[in-house]
């Protein structure tokens, strides 16, 4: 994609690692481009089953837009649609959970990658803020992601104060699902209870999730009653309800297809962090 993107494919799962560690992983243009194209070919690709966002080094997960720049809202005004909002339509969009790694620092627009993602895992010294109002901007695209994910009483303080909170103030608050010393078998762990699941289920369950959160009730209930009528004809369905009687575990149909263009070593993230 592009040197500031890394991307690499370990067996069912894509990582994806934002790689401008002198700019705490900052974001530009170029990257938010780059990551709305490898998760829209990730999405297509019916060999991933789970991608994984984080940043290189210890240090931040994302800080946010490069201020250095000088052109970080420096916008073409022509342009009815701009990159990071791309960005997070094309992860709303995304047939395959996306999970944030986060290993540092998660500021400004990199909260807009955190709260984009359906799950996340951080470390104990990640910190989480939204410092815009203190350069005079606010944190506008970030909040169509955010605002459904946390309290409103937590997302105005953010909003409105600019400071920052600590990794268990985010577990508190919902932004992410653990906290954990050794983050990288955290998130092992919780890929391994991902990539055991039927991955049609996941597919069409994903699209279930972010379709009806914003539904009133009735809408909701209509929509859900024609889901399950389509769960319930997938081979993922048949097969797992014999498995069930069978007393054996499942072999999902597109697993057993994909198995073997596999590459041969496993999807574990330790020691491959760059």
């Amino acid at each position: 994609m592009t040197q500031e993107l890394l991307t690499e494919r370990r067996g069912r799962v894509l990582y994806l690692t934002i790689h401008r560690p002198q700019r705490r992983n900052a974001l530009t243009a170029g990257v938010m481009v780059a990551l709305r194209n490898a998760i829209a070919q990730a999405s297509d690709d019916r060999q991933v089953r789970a991608i994984v966002l984080t940043g290189s080094g210890e240090r931040a997960f994302c800080a946010g837009a490069d201020l250095q720049t000088g052109q970080s809202f420096v916008f073409d005004h022509s342009e009815p649609c701009q990159p990071a909002a791309d960005l997070f339509r094309t992860a709303r969009r995304a047939q395959v959970p996306l999970i944030a790694r986060v290993n540092g620092a998660c500021m400004a627009g990199g909260m807009g990658l955190l709260a984009m993602c359906d799950m996340a895992v951080a470390a104990p010294h990640a910190v989480f803020g939204l410092p815009e109002v203190k350069v005079g901007v606010f944190p506008a695209q970030v909040l169509s992601v955010l605002q459904n994910l946390i309290p409103r009483r937590a997302l105005n303080e953010l909003s409105l104060t600019g400071e920052p909170v600590s990794a268990a103030r985010a577990l508190e608050m919902g932004l992410v699902n653990h906290v954990a010393e050794d983050l990288d078998a955290k998130l092992d762990w919780l890929l391994g209870r991902l990539l055991d699941k039927s991955p049609a289920a996941i597919r069409r369950g994903l699209y279930t999730l972010k379709h009806v959160e914003g539904l009133p009730f009735e809408s909701s209930m209509a929509f859900t009653e024609s889901q399950i009528a389509l769960f319930a004809l997938t081979d993922d369905a048949r097969e797992g309800q014999l498995a069930f009687r069978e007393r054996r575990e499942p072999r999902w149909p597109d697993e057993r297809a994909a198995q073997a263009s596999w590459p041969a070593e496993g999807c574990s993230y330790r020691s491959r962090n760059p």
